[in-house]
């Protein structure tokens, strides 16, 4: 079942048109990558999505209903440029934003010691917000987001400022909370994130959806009957059913990648490679997502 519908949405300004007929689903449950470079049309979707502005054309459905203001409360929205009360004390403002999306002070209060403790924030809750480093003011805000257990949790370049330890941090709590049901749109034109993280992904250029489905359906799409080989040996491949694509010989030891042709499958390469050689790595080379990314907005810039 999908949590989210985006149906045919275009939205201009001006003389721009920030999204052109972008259709596509959010299945429940997962996370999903909105992917694409800067300016592509990924935080104008968002603002829709949040109902910040509205599309000039199409509909977003959530949970099968149309989008309906009062669905903000099931909501989280982390912003890439982050918007805390600078002069504001921690512990405050997290109770403030918790009780407008519909807290009592009592479950709000245990809710946030609960986090301030997993993330080890006890310390800060009566510091000003401008006292805290730019890391500490992206955990409390991270915090806000999620605070409310909203069914649908969309985070704008949530990694942008924070140090490797603390990007793990976050990355655990986004896992932990995709386990407990919760969906996450995880927007980013950076893509190391998306394949350890991303179960679904849309790539959006240039204002339309060039890509978008199951992360492991779409590398499976983009495979090259690649291999990478490295062994010890002479390799001369003489056979119409293998290419060599790359190769590279040093004192004995052979690095190769060799294509699969004709229908022949990696068994018989491998066959093939045990009569003649001594392999030590045989590792098909599928395309990252990165890979086909870069693929895709060349494809789009020049077609």
């Amino acid at each position: 079942m999908s949590i989210l519908k985006i149906d045919s949405v275009t939205k201009r300004y001006a003389n721009h048109t920030a999204l052109s007929d972008v259709s596509f689903d959010i299945p429940a449950g997962c996370i999903f990558g909105l992917l694409g470079p800067n300016g592509a049309g990924k935080t104008s979707l968002i603002r829709i999505i949040t109902q910040i502005t509205g599309a000039d054309s199409g509909e977003v459905h959530f949970k099968g209903e149309r989008l309906r203001p009062d669905h903000i409360r099931q909501m989280g929205y982390l912003p890439e440029e982050r918007g805390l009360y600078k002069k504001m004390k921690v512990g405050e403002q997290l109770l403030y934003l918790a009780q407008l999306k519909g807290l009592s002070k009592t479950e709000a209060t245990a809710r946030i010691k609960a986090w301030v403790d997993r993330f080890e924030m006890r310390d800060w809750l009566n510091k000003n917000i401008e006292d805290l480093s730019k890391g500490m003011q992206q955990k409390v805000q991270f915090v806000a987001t999620v605070l409310h257990e909203p069914s649908l949790i969309i985070l704008d370049e949530p990694f942008s400022g924070f140090d490797p330890i603390n990007a793990n941090l976050i990355k655990d709590e986004i896992l932990a909370l995709r386990d407990r049901g919760a969906t996450i749109i995880f927007s980013t034109h950076r893509m190391e994130s998306v394949e350890e993280l991303c179960d679904n992904i849309a790539l959006i250029n240039r204002s339309r959806k060039v890509l978008d489905g199951p992360v492991k359906e779409i590398r499976d799409t983009y495979r090259t009957d690649t291999f990478q080989i490295i062994g010890n040996g002479q390799l001369l491949i003489l056979s119409p059913d293998f290419e060599v694509l790359e190769q590279h010989d040093n004192h004995g030891v052979f690095r190769a990648n060799v294509k699969l042709l004709n229908g022949s499958t990696p068994n018989d390469l491998l066959r093939y490679l045990i009569e003649r050689v001594e392999v030590h790595s045989f590792v098909e080379l599928v395309p990252s997502i990165n890979d086909i990314f870069i693929r895709k907005v060349k494809e789009t810039h020049h077609g």
